[in-house]
């Protein structure tokens, strides 16, 4: 026995022992990726850890960090302005995700048939989403105004009533929905680019055995479409949990007290930016770094072990 553990034990040597060219190579290889290693742990690994250091101390961002352990979590738990802020991004990211993803494969679907202007229309869906988020929440503060906006206008048109978008609690976070929704045609063309992928043979088989257009779509093009939807998905969670940009400018900055009405439009991240720029509270701000980030984990993980059950690969035998 313990001549052949020692047999083990050399042949598992001999196998990671590198050769002269093997260890020249290595050494290229390091130096040719150096650039990105030295950012990668400077601009990615260190801050993370940083971050995880700020979040067990009292830090205005001028004096030294002073170590208080895990009175900040302790803060967190207690601060009705968290769980706002918590419940009003996972209601936004609940309702943007799953619309955006339908609104992405009906853009696709349009942009895939063969007509002679669908290029021009390809230009058109896609042009908003290459616009500053900024600029299309400065226009949607006009567009959603309930004097004399065009949203409201066209509804009181079809005899549909007219909310306040951004007055009513109940319809600001739509309103974000609303905005997010003209970045779609950005992900449409991920979308469209899986519809170009699947072979034309199958919807010609189908048509064969008499399958409608609705038939085809579900049995055909959702399966093959899966993977892209699962990347949509885990994107738009990560796009939808970090929401921030129109929430800010459609509150006016928080210069008109609050984060809109009863602070329905507090974001998550909007609350985080608060704590740290605007009250210089870098060691809690760290700590709601700290629950995002494991938050975005374990929901990642969570779509990757559900994608499971129904994400279709072209590999896997039927």
């Amino acid at each position: 026995m313990t001549a052949a553990a020692a047999s083990v034990g050399r042949s598992r040597r001999s196998r990671f022992k590198l050769g002269a060219i093997e260890r020249r190579n290595l050494r290229w290889g390091l130096l040719f990726i150096s650039p990105w290693l030295f950012g990668f742990l400077a601009l990615g690994v260190f801050p993370i850890l940083y971050t995880f250091f700020l979040s067990l101390t009292r830090y205005s961002g001028f004096r030294e960090p002073v170590l208080i352990g895990t009175a900040n979590y302790s803060r967190l738990v207690a601060d009705p302005d968290f769980w706002k802020a918590s419940y009003n991004t996972l209601y936004y990211t609940a309702l943007a995700v799953p619309v955006g993803v339908v609104v992405a494969m009906l853009l696709a679907l349009a942009m895939n048939q063969k007509i002679r202007e669908v290029s021009i229309y390809r230009a058109i869906f896609y042009l908003p989403s290459i616009l500053p988020v900024f600029a299309i929440s400065f226009v949607f503060v006009v567009l959603l105004n309930p004097g004399y906006g065009l949203v409201n206008w066209l509804l009181q048109a079809v005899g549909l009533p007219s909310p306040n978008w951004l007055g009513d609690p109940a319809y600001t976070k739509l309103a974000l929905v609303m905005i997010a929704q003209l970045g779609a045609g950005q992900w449409a063309l991920v979308f469209l680019a899986g519809l170009r992928g699947i072979p034309i043979e199958l919807y010609e088989s189908a048509e064969i055995d008499g399958a409608g257009a609705f038939r085809k779509f579900r049995s055909i093009t959702l399966p093959l479409m899966t993977p892209v939807i699962l990347y949509d998905l885990i994107i738009g969670l990560s796009f939808g949990l970090q929401v921030f940009t129109s929430a800010y400018i459609l509150t006016g900055g928080g210069t008109r007290g609050g984060a809109g009405p009863d602070n329905s439009l507090l974001t998550y991240v909007y609350y985080l930016y608060q704590q740290a720029f605007q009250f210089g509270q870098m060691g809690y701000a760290a700590a709601l770094s700290v629950v995002m980030f494991i938050v975005s984990i374990v929901l990642a993980g969570a779509v990757f072990r559900w994608a499971r059950g129904w994400v279709f690969y072209g590999s896997e035998e039927a």
